[in-house]
């Protein structure tokens, strides 16, 4: 298991600066000398343990691992710049090579130079982050899920539409290769009236402590890897109105490091009659699962997101790294290759990227990640209840989703 904090994890988002990266040096061939490609700086806060900035793009949350490693495909080139809260931030910034490092976001957000902030903080400080980079005039990407109250949402919503920034949601599935393959088959009619879709993600739990922590996230596992998958069918299937959700949480395995769910199944039932599933779970040793399958009148679809570009190997000795969330490389493994490529991330950072230039519409933005909060909260309630919740399903003065679960009165409450 890759233990919380884990360098594994730090590396996937790391990609995703890549990609950006990528973005801003291909739009920087295309302009004038004074949109040279970018450098790199960082912020740190008491409460977010990290951040990076280019030139036009600064991202709040945690230090991630292999920004030192050159790939042409995610721009390769090492201007890049990192931050972590105290010595170890200085002692990161001058690994890379970090032209600037903040020990405050809203140092950060007061360089003129920042156009695009990505927020990859806890999820309890999006909503207070989005705000403040919005006030500053500054474009956002907010990691998901995009709060954890829908009060959050509509204030982060307002305060973009007010400022006249973009809010864009980094929902990497939508950018995903093969999942995106998936969706162009369907959309061509391939698979007929698409009916049911289902996406899983399952893995051994997260990698930093503060997922953990419902007070700081929200909930559990429905709250960390379910918010992928009811974006994911709601977005496959065209994004139609979800009429109910249904859903059944348990903590199996990590009762003691945690009062969120670390199994979780959820059901939708959207206008037009299709269905979406949803499958998670932090409880799954041997790596990161995530796998879609689609059914229609006309065919079906199955994608493995990993396994399809894994090779199965066998090693006595072992060796280094084999997949995210993978404790062990001896006996028969799976080890992947263009990994960050695979989750999406790069084609996630290019696409936002042109939206802040106007080159292309935002295909995940700040309503897509309302949808998929208020479809949390239905979620968790029916869990708490025990039955389904008709949308919309809108109730005011939640602390966080998972306490619609834990004290269903609210629920109740909610509905009556």
């Amino acid at each position: 298991m890759s233990p919380p904090g884990s360098p594994r994890g730090d590396e996937r988002r790391a990609a995703w600066l890549r990609g950006c990266v990528t973005a801003q040096r291909a739009h920087a061939a295309t302009q004038p000398r004074s949109h040279a490609a970018p450098t790199l700086t960082t912020s740190t806060h008491p409460h977010v343990p990290c951040s990076y900035r280019d030139r036009r793009l600064a991202l709040p949350g945690r230090l991630h691992r292999g920004l030192g490693e050159d790939d042409p495909r995610r721009g390769g080139g090492r201007r890049r710049r990192v931050a972590h809260a105290g010595e170890r931030g200085r002692l990161r910034a001058r690994r890379y090579g970090i032209a600037a490092h903040y020990a405050d976001y809203r140092d950060l957000l007061r360089d003129p130079n920042v156009e695009l902030v990505s927020i990859t903080a806890p999820n309890y400080l999006h909503a207070e982050i989005t705000v403040a980079a919005a006030a500053a005039g500054k474009h956002v990407v907010c990691e998901k899920p995009l709060c954890v109250t829908l009060e959050e949402a509509d204030a982060m919503l307002d305060a973009c539409a007010k400022a006249g920034v973009l809010l864009l949601y980094a929902e990497e599935l939508f950018f995903a290769p093969k999942y995106v393959k998936a969706k162009r088959m369907a959309d061509e009619g391939a698979f007929g009236r698409v009916h049911l879709v289902k996406q899983g993600e399952k893995h051994n739990g997260p990698h930093a402590d503060w997922f953990w922590d419902v007070d700081r996230s929200g909930g559990g596992a429905l709250m960390d890897l379910g918010c992928h998958g009811i974006a994911f069918c709601w977005w496959f299937l065209g994004k139609p109105k979800v009429k109910s959700v249904y859903a059944q949480l348990s903590t199996q395995v990590h009762g003691a490091r945690t009062a969120g769910d670390d199994e979780a199944l959820c059901i939708m039932e959207f206008e037009g009659g299709a269905v979406g599933v949803v499958e998670n779970s932090w409880t799954k040793p041997g790596g990161m699962d995530d796998s879609v399958e689609v059914f229609g009148d006309k065919g079906q679809c199955y994608a493995d997101l990993l396994m399809g570009n894994a090779l199965p190997t066998y090693s006595e000795a072992g060796f280094g790294y084999a997949v995210e969330k993978a404790s062990l490389t001896t006996g028969w493994s799976y080890p992947v290759f263009e990994e960050h490529w695979n989750y999406g991330f790069p084609q996630e950072m290019r696409h936002f990227a042109r939206c802040v230039r106007g080159l292309e519409t935002p295909i995940a933005d700040g309503e897509t990640g309302r949808v998929v909060q208020e479809v949390l909260y239905a979620a968790y309630a029916s869990a708490g209840l025990g039955r389904k919740i008709a949308m919309p399903f809108r109730p005011t003065g939640i602390v966080k989703p998972i306490d619609l679960w834990k004290k269903p009165e609210l629920a109740e409450a909610a509905l009556a």
